[in-house]
């Protein structure tokens, strides 16, 4: 019986590390911090993970109890990764427990943020939501930036939407082009 149990916590931590991989590469595309002046910063890279973490997350949501387990290491992965980047830059043990309590509280916010941001048809929202935590620290916003990060969201959770949720299960994801 134990093997039946170990063999799906196996699927599972593949397909969290297949997933988590892809977010963290998408996150990572050149283009967000040049075309589309994203800070490239420790916490602009910050929050282009959370962003693609969420659109995964919000894709899982409602889609039953394994979905539900696979969301949750998502997120408890993102959470320790960000973790040990903290001990690798040299953050003591307890700033990193602060850094990482502030980011647990605000991913709360973010995931609001954006769930309600997209299911609002009038891109306003979702506009807003990014101004205020993908470009926080950018001031000003370059002029057509938050209309184009806004469509690449938009086209993501399309793309999310439509992709079928075995592959997302099996650590796969596919996400929009990256705006050039």
């Amino acid at each position: 019986m134990s093997g039946i149990g170990g063999g799906a916590r196996a699927r599972n931590a593949t397909a969290v590390g297949g997933l988590f991989t892809a977010i963290v590469g998408r996150a990572r595309e050149p283009a967000f911090y040049s075309a589309l002046a994203v800070p490239d910063t420790l916490d602009g890279r910050f929050e282009m993970v959370a962003l693609h973490l969420l659109l995964v997350m919000r894709r899982l949501k409602g889609q039953g109890a394994e979905a539900g387990k696979l969301s949750q290491r998502l997120y408890e992965t993102m959470v320790d990764d960000f973790e040990k980047s903290l001990l690798e830059m040299g953050v003591g043990d307890s700033g990193i427990a602060r850094r990482v309590k502030t980011m647990a509280r605000g991913m709360a916010g973010r995931i609001r943020a954006y769930d309600e941001a997209l299911a609002d048809s009038d891109d306003g929202r979702l506009e807003v939501a990014l101004d205020n935590n993908l470009y926080g620290t950018v001031d000003p916003v370059p002029d057509g930036v938050l209309v184009t990060i806004a469509a690449y969201v938009r086209a993501c959770a399309a793309a999310l939407d439509a992709q079928p949720l075995e592959s997302l299960m099996q650590g796969e994801v596919r996400f929009a082009p990256v705006p050039a």
